[in-house]
């Protein structure tokens, strides 16, 4: 290189290093990025460095996006260059891509409590379900809500989840089970992204129970509501409400022949799909989701490895569910071990619900993987970053490189498995979304 290539590469840098939005200093970087070593099924021939992690380092971000990685030595000569207020010093503290909660039911009415208390009197979810309760319950009560009381309900428990870090979040219908109340759901998660100005990813889950209208003591017409679910789904796509369908594929709700007709409609608009699958027992759910390439398949206590094979070979995300699995007292656990033999990625969330997980925090969560289902720190964090991310379809989100969505979360934390060590503690400092870190929340 002559001496002018190099003085135009030298102004080429200095004019980079000079023109971010923001800065954050002195950081220590959880990045969940192969750029940075993290690679937890060792995949790759490289040695792997836990959480991607980085030490005394700093991110420039540009435009919503992060711009640059690099030392503290690096940027600390550019920093005269800078107001104060474009600076977060971190201090020390550590730096995690925003949480994303990849499954939850955040919208819907009324309250389930009472079947809390006939659960620890001896009553079983099927039981429950049998006798009116369970979804048809809470379907009864989403659809007397107006669009006003079922944003208000709905927005304590976004906001919980965004005091813990959570920047990205799914939010499910499925509590309507009609055309109507279905479009209310998921007008009312648009709207909380909206507000809250989150990612919310929108998933029609008209496919999760069988209303009421449509059994009857001669025979069930569980076939007939599937027409009706294939129906609608076009009219709430074509209205943009929906980024992706599920489906609740189980003995006690819908057989894979029924959720394959749905699937099919879901192909034809090109929207991806995902499953409620194997949470009470083994029908071919993930082997279907799989089949059809699904982003995931969640719950998945009776997974057989036949079927995680599939998985792995569609890429397709195991969702890890352990507060349902907590306030049913289960006692089945996910297949975790087969699961990482396979090296199938391995997300975690709330299932936010008001029958089998009323969780609002995703910490919390954390810690229920790694106690009941023997997952590792780094996999419970890397499940509610990276891996939820791709359980999305976020390929932008859940890491921290160069040219992903600036959210960001910064706790102050020895180290990352402080995350899903502590409980009760918040050690949340402030998150950063789209490269704008929030006041308040």
């Amino acid at each position: 290189m002559n001496e002018s290539e190099n003085f135009k590469e030298q102004m080429l840098y200095e004019s980079t290093m000079t023109s971010f939005d923001q800065l954050i200093i002195n950081a220590n970087i959880a990045t969940f990025s192969a750029h940075y070593g993290f690679d937890i099924y060792e995949n790759s021939d490289t040695d792997n460095i836990p959480y991607g992690q980085l030490e005394n380092a700093a991110i420039g971000i540009k435009d919503g996006k992060i711009a640059w990685i690099g030392t503290q030595e690096q940027i600390a000569t550019h920093l005269p260059h800078y107001q104060e207020n474009q600076i977060t010093d971190a201090d020390g503290k550590w730096l995690t891509p925003g949480l994303i909660d990849c499954h939850t039911h955040i919208v819907y009415g009324g309250n389930r409590s009472n079947e809390f208390e006939a659960r620890l009197q001896g009553a079983s979810y099927q039981d429950i379900a049998a006798q009116g309760g369970g979804i048809v319950a809470t379907v009864s009560a989403t659809r007397a809500a107006s669009i006003e009381t079922l944003f208000a309900q709905s927005e304590k428990r976004l906001v919980a989840l965004m005091k813990e870090g959570v920047t990205s979040i799914e939010i499910k219908s499925g509590y309507g089970l009609d055309l109507d109340t279905e479009r209310k759901m998921l007008t009312v998660a648009r709207q909380l992204g909206e507000k809250y100005d989150i990612h919310v990813s929108t998933t029609y889950l008209a496919a999760h129970a069988l209303p009421p209208e449509y059994k009857s003591n001669i025979q069930d017409r569980a076939d007939d509501y599937i027409e009706q679910v294939c129906e609608w789904l076009p009219i709430l796509h074509a209205e943009g409400l929906v980024d992706a369908v599920d489906g609740f594929c189980e003995n006690i709700a819908f057989s894979s022949d029924q959720i394959r007709r749905v699937f099919e409609v879901a192909r034809s608009l090109d929207l991806p799909v995902k499953l409620h699958s194997e949470q009470l027992s083994d029908i071919g759910g993930s082997a279907l989701v799989a089949e059809y390439k699904g982003l995931s398949s969640d719950h998945l206590e009776h997974l057989s490895e036949e079927d995680i094979k599939k998985m792995a070979a569609s890429n397709t995300v195991a969702v890890i569910l352990p507060g349902a699995f907590y306030t049913l007292r289960d006692t089945k656990l996910p297949p975790i071990e087969a699961l990482r033999k396979h090296s199938v990625p391995m997300a975690i969330s709330t299932d936010c619900n008001p029958g089998t997980s009323p969780l609002t925090s995703l910490l919390l969560t954390m810690n229920m993987g790694c106690t009941l289902f023997y997952l590792t720190p780094e996999e419970v964090l890397a499940g509610s970053t990276v891996y939820a991310a791709q359980a999305l379809g976020l390929p932008n989100k859940g890491k921290i490189e160069v040219g992903c969505d600036a959210d960001l979360a910064l706790w102050d934390i020895a180290r990352p498995a402080d995350l899903a060590y502590q409980m009760g503690l918040n050690p949340i400092q402030g998150i950063m979304i789209q490269g704008q870190w929030r006041e308040t929340i």
